[in-house]
């Protein structure tokens, strides 16, 4: 009994600590990951310093959210599977219900056309544009790894289709393997303990393949619209390298073309989504309330995060040999190159061809980026500034 009472103690320790943190870790995964440390490892000491290193390791190099999936890594080792849950419940949570909130009251109010929601679109710009430039100093430092992105560009403008993403993204993985596979790997290594099973591991990964396969399917053979959500968003969290910003092509993708909401509906939920704490891809959450309400909402954020944590409760106990892997390194210097391009090509459309329509559209983005590149102020400050000033440029 004692030990049972332990345990839901630490349980909703966890539940605490990581909902404060969804409420309060503004400015993306890079912020997010200095949040964590700061709870987590420095005042409450629940892992080390090199044990989080390699946690952080691991999920940069999985597909997903890195900052959700360390979250969930962080309270599976101070809380197994329940503390995994607990951790990622409190930390998305927040942000979910903002965005499903937003969402219903755009829906029912007809916010479309007002003018803070083109403000919202000129933000989308801003973000997206920042976070370009900060990935493209460290995952395309080289000529090689410059025209792997370029490739990416070019590729992903020209050849629109639901399956260019995920082709761009094995056709660089080939690339960068074969340019790379001569690279030393990094010797000395501290090896980490996490308490899965290797077993266990193997189940989670033999999941996320077969819902990977499975749902297609299913989605051809029944006229279920839950069944079609539930595929696209799985399968957009399943293929999705580089962090939260790069889900944004792919969400497009698969619902604007569609018809399932509008362009100028995807962008005001994107723009909203940079003003609430938590992880970026809450901005599904969105996504499903203006579909299918609340109940879509719900459903999409469970489909979009279900493969972040079947891939790291998967990977998790093989971390240590896939690590020191010199083949898998190289292949993922490709396709970190192609993120990139995907983001920059995202970037032209449909985010600047909806949003900036003038030059005073232009001249507005330009203060905005500046607010962020340069004056380092918080995102909510650029949000609240750019739907102000969206708003103030509807009346001239």
């Amino acid at each position: 009994m004692e030990k049972q009472n332990k345990g839901l103690a630490t349980l909703l320790e966890i539940l605490l600590v990581s909902t404060r943190l969804g409420l309060t870790s503004f400015g993306g995964p890079v912020a997010h990951l200095g949040y964590f440390h700061n709870e987590y490892i420095q005042r409450r000491k629940w892992m080390d310093d090199k044990s989080y290193a390699d946690l952080v390791a691991l999920c940069q190099f999985l597909p997903g959210p890195a900052s959700s999936q360390v979250g969930i890594g962080i309270g599976v080792m101070r809380g197994g599977i329940l503390g995994g849950i607990a951790a990622f419940i409190g930390f998305t949570l927040p942000s979910v219900l903002i965005l499903i909130i937003f969402a219903l009251l755009l829906h029912n109010f007809g916010f479309e056309d007002a003018g803070w929601i083109h403000g919202l679109k000129i933000v989308a710009v801003v973000v997206v544009a920042h976070a370009i430039l900060g990935m493209a100093k460290n995952l395309t430092p080289d000529v090689s790894r410059k025209a792997i992105a370029l490739g990416a560009i070019i590729i992903t403008l020209l050849w629109q289709t639901a399956f260019t993403q995920v082709s761009v993204i094995i056709i660089a993985g080939i690339i960068g393997y074969l340019i790379f596979k001569e690279q030393k790997v990094q010797e000395g290594a501290v090896k980490a303990l996490f308490p899965i099973s290797k077993g266990f591991g193997y189940i989670s990964l033999a999941i996320f393949f077969g819902l990977l396969i499975f749902l297609p399917i299913m989605r051809e053979v029944t006229t279920l619209e839950s069944v079609a959500m539930f595929d696209s968003f799985y399968r957009s969290g399943s293929l999705v390298f580089g962090g939260g910003h790069v889900v944004l092509p792919l969400l497009e993708r698969e619902f604007v073309p569609t018809g399932w909401l509008t362009e100028e509906q995807f962008l005001a939920g994107y723009g909203m989504a940079q003003a609430v704490p938590g992880p970026l891809f809450t901005f599904a959450a969105y996504i499903g309330a203006v579909i299918n309400g609340w109940q879509g909402g719900l459903l999409a954020t469970v489909a979009i995060f279900l493969p972040a944590f079947l891939l790291i409760l998967g990977t998790l106990p093989f971390w240590d040999s896939l690590r020191q892997n010199g083949k898998v390194k190289a292949a993922l210097m490709g396709v970190n190159a192609a993120v990139v391009g995907i983001l920059i090509a995202a970037l032209y459309h449909p985010i600047w061809t909806s949003s900036i329509l003038s030059a005073i559209d232009f001249a507005f983005a330009a203060v905005l980026f500046s607010m962020l590149m340069y004056w380092k102020l918080p995102p909510w400050i650029i949000v609240l500034t750019g739907a102000v000033g969206g708003f103030v440029l509807t009346l001239f």
